[in-house]
């Protein structure tokens, strides 16, 4: 099969993925909330759960797409997302709401990026990287389609209905496709079946090498995606804390899902000219440079702008970096393992750090809690430094 059927195949799956799970209740919690009368932490609460799940689930969700294959697990993984959407569209009371959480948790495991990736990777072989960087350019825009027709279909047929959409989507075109376009076999058996893709410039690293490499990207991810995660999920009201309008606010923070799409088209265009290391630095280099210069430029218009650009520009380049990096170092050989110990400190903390995040701004305010976050971007890029130095590919 071609490859960019497969790639356009995965994307789609990619954009209903995402839109309707991780990106849900940016659209349906204020409906949720409205019908319900329940609290924001048993909404929120019940989706930190299902991301927590996803963390302790990960090693295990990564060996099985080597030892099986990424067909059966992405598969088995849109059955869960459906059937954790059915429940959602019973849920009169908060227990059945937790539950179809608890459910789309392995779900989200098993059909976002940290599946796609290493599923994509038994297909593509040494086009890899190629591959990866055009999957994330589907996968964002998923915000950008799912927001608005979340909020149509809430408003139109109710939000409960519209996680019975969200669960026929994911049985009627993300099953069927998953099951088309993906290899039948594991890790092993793509192995002895195809020819070995040439030798790389420089050999996988191995032993204490491998360990020490692995600890320090998951320690990049790690201490980035605390800025992330927590930037994300009160992006408004730190604009509107900062003094902007609601208006202005929302403009602001529009312009990070284009900056992000923007930047990964960028990497497309011009991807193979940088080495994968270097593009590693920029990615997480962006992020405190965003930081930096909104703080830097007294938190006014024009450095609001400056750090919606350059914000959305890093986590489009995360995402695509998260899995070629990987594959520059540590191979082929394990990649679904390899994903899965990466992201698994990442997935804990896209649980917890919202909610720290959270008690931060209220305790020292948008500014102090901003600078809280130009911290440990400048960690996560001195880690990534240290490693772009120790093992230049």
């Amino acid at each position: 099969m071609p490859l960019w059927r497969v790639i356009t195949a995965l994307g789609i799956t990619q954009i209903i993925g995402w839109g309707t799970t991780y990106y849900a209740l940016g659209a349906l919690s204020l409906d949720i909330a409205a019908d319900r009368g329940w609290s924001k932490l048993l909404i929120f609460g019940a989706f930190s759960a299902a991301l927590l799940i996803s963390g302790i689930i990960s090693r295990a969700a990564g060996r099985a797409i080597d030892d099986f294959g990424g067909r059966r697990v992405m598969a088995i993984g849109s059955c869960f997302a459906a059937l954790g959407c059915l429940i959602l569209s019973f849920a009169t009371e908060p227990w059945i709401y937790v539950l179809g959480w608890l459910v789309l948790g392995p779900a989200m495991r098993l059909v976002l990026y940290d599946a796609a990736f290493p599923s994509l990777a038994q297909v593509a072989r040494q086009k890899s990287r190629r591959a990866i960087s055009y999957l994330t350019l589907f996968g964002g825009l998923a915000s950008t389609v799912f927001w608005p027709v979340s909020h149509y279909l809430s408003q139109e047929i109710g939000w409960r209905n519209t996680f019975l959409v969200y669960a026929l989507l994911h049985l009627l075109i993300c099953l069927p496709l998953h099951l088309w376009v993906l290899g039948r076999g594991n890790e092993r058996e793509i192995a002895a079946e195809t020819t070995p893709p040439p030798l790389p410039a420089h050999p996988i690293l191995t032993g204490n090498d491998r360990r020490t490499a692995m600890i320090a990207f998951a320690l990049v991810l790690a201490l980035n995606s605390i800025v992330f995660s927590s930037i994300s999920a009160h992006v408004l009201p730190i604009f509107e804390g900062l003094g902007f309008s609601a208006a202005t606010a929302v403009t602001l923070a529009a312009l990070v899902g284009p900056s992000q799409v923007a930047s990964r088209i960028g990497d497309i265009l011009a991807g193979h000219y940088v080495k994968t290391m270097t593009l590693g630095l920029i990615a997480v280099g962006l992020l405190p440079l965003a930081l930096a210069l909104f703080a830097g430029g007294g938190f006014v218009l024009w450095a609001a702008l400056a750090f919606a650009l350059l914000y959305g520009m890093s986590n489009g380049l995360m995402s695509i970096i998260k899995g070629i990096i990987p594959l520059s170092l540590f191979g082929h050989q394990g990649y679904g393992l390899v994903i899965g110990t990466l992201t698994m400190p990442q997935l804990f903390l896209n649980a917890i750090a919202p909610t720290l995040f959270a008690i931060v701004l209220d305790q020292v305010g948008p500014k102090n809690g901003l600078l809280v976050g130009l911290f440990f971007g400048l960690a996560s890029f001195a880690v990534m430094a240290w490693l772009a130095r120790r093992y230049p590919r």
